[in-house]
């Protein structure tokens, strides 16, 4: 007769539900400018530690501290602060386009503004990004037209995408912005790919992969390590920990009892923790990672600890499932508002450049919105020829579609 207990299962709560306060204590937050800054070449199990405590360069009052601390001009960091604002902006008036009806679909980057843009800036403009649902920040630092990404969004005569593909998921071969799929985790295993292939031409071009906490579950996701530690792909592996995926807390994807990081490590592939709503730390973190791919040192893994503050798309409500107030009381803070202080006490901003900025910004994403919509919206019942169907499908189309492209008439 066995004296031991049933065998039970742990399944993962999240530390705040609707109605009652979360408590962030579960998050591994180190003090600005603790976690050491190793050489590029560094062998990825000399970066455990790092992997398990949170790279941050802005401290409590706005300065930059410690060995992160990038070299990195003011108007740089300038352009930082604007793309991010933009972003919000533009997040911001394309949701209440969404409840207008004039677009089907939408989902903000709320709270993540940093990590995409701050990466953005640190990589090459032909560095290729493998980017998910919340990096529309990427397209606007690299100065790709607000109305081109409307007109995607909208569906509408200009749609770039001839409204093949769900609103926000861009493609832009020429700002360097693979096609988004709806599919999470493939891009992981694309990116790297990517990365073998720059290598075997003999080019310097390097990958960028994005993830969320979620997709992380993915069978793609250990795949891509498996194929970039094996190869030392020159690729930048980045995961996004935003706290949520959909409705699901970030442990139920394996963050509760270690972090995302230390599974690259686990992997051999050099990681790092990073906290990402640091505009500098994302910055310096990226040239980082970005060095040690070019000099063909292999990939890294780097996790990105923000918040999701907005819901996961349109189609969410996420009252339903956690506490309304979470955003304001996440341990990170606001990466716009950080970085703001940052430039203010550097004698570099005010907050009456910061009113006028907003209101500068607000006013080019209204008129580029104006502008799209004069190609018509989702609520004006755009209506694509038929013949589309059959274009940019093969290079040469094959002779049964010639057939039925004839029988329809077109």
């Amino acid at each position: 007769m066995s004296t031991n207990e049933p065998l039970r299962l742990h399944v993962p709560e999240p530390t705040g539900r609707p109605g009652c306060a979360t408590d962030f204590s579960y998050l591994r937050v180190s003090r600005a400018g603790e976690v050491r800054r190793p050489p590029v070449d560094v062998q990825p199990m000399d970066t455990r530690d790092i992997a398990y405590s949170l790279v941050s360069v802005l401290d409590q009052q706005g300065n930059a501290v410690g060995p992160w601390a990038p070299e990195i001009d003011i108007e740089t960091v300038k352009a930082g602060l604007i793309t991010m604002m933009k972003t919000r902006i533009f997040d911001s008036r394309m949701l209440t386009a969404q409840r207008q009806k004039k677009m089907s679909f939408y989902m903000q980057s709320l709270g993540e503004e940093a990590i995409g843009t701050a990466q953005a800036m640190a990589l090459n403009v032909d560095d290729m990004c493998f980017p998910t649902y919340r990096q529309q920040n990427i397209l606007i630092a690299r100065g790709y037209p607000l109305v081109d990404m409307i007109c995607q969004l909208m569906s509408n005569e200009r749609d770039p995408l001839k409204g093949r593909q769900l609103p926000v998921m861009y493609s832009v071969k020429k700002a360097g912005f693979f096609s988004i799929s709806g599919n999470l985790g493939t891009q992981y295993i694309q990116a790297v790919g990517w990365g073998m292939a720059s290598a075997i031409k003999g080019d310097t071009k390097i990958a960028s992969a994005w993830i969320g906490d979620g997709a992380t579950a993915e069978a793609d996701f250990d795949t891509a390590l498996t194929f970039a530690h094996v190869y030392r792909a020159p690729v930048i592996l980045n995961v996004v920990n935003n706290q949520w995926a959909i409705s699901t807390f970030q442990a139920i994807a394996g963050g509760e009892g270690t972090t995302f990081a230390a599974r690259g490590v686990g992997c051999g592939i050099a990681s790092l923790r990073v906290d990402g709503n640091d505009f500098l730390a994302v910055y310096a973190a990226s040239k980082w990672a970005a060095e040690r791919a070019r000099s063909n040192h292999g990939p890294t893994l780097i996790e990105w600890v923000t918040y999701r503050a907005g819901p996961h798309s349109t189609s969410d409500d996420p009252s339903k499932y956690r506490p309304a107030d979470d955003w304001s009381k996440f341990p990170l803070g606001d990466p716009i508002a950080r970085l703001k202080q940052y430039l203010i006490n550097q004698g570099a901003w005010s907050e009456q450049q910061h009113e006028d900025t907003t209101r500068a910004l607000e006013a080019e994403v209204l008129a580029a919105q104006k502008e799209a919509e004069q190609y018509g919206t989702l609520a004006g019942g755009v209506v694509f020829s038929p013949a589309e169907m059959f274009e940019d499908v093969y290079k040469e189309m094959p002779e049964h579609l010639r057939v039925q492209r004839q029988q329809l008439g077109i």
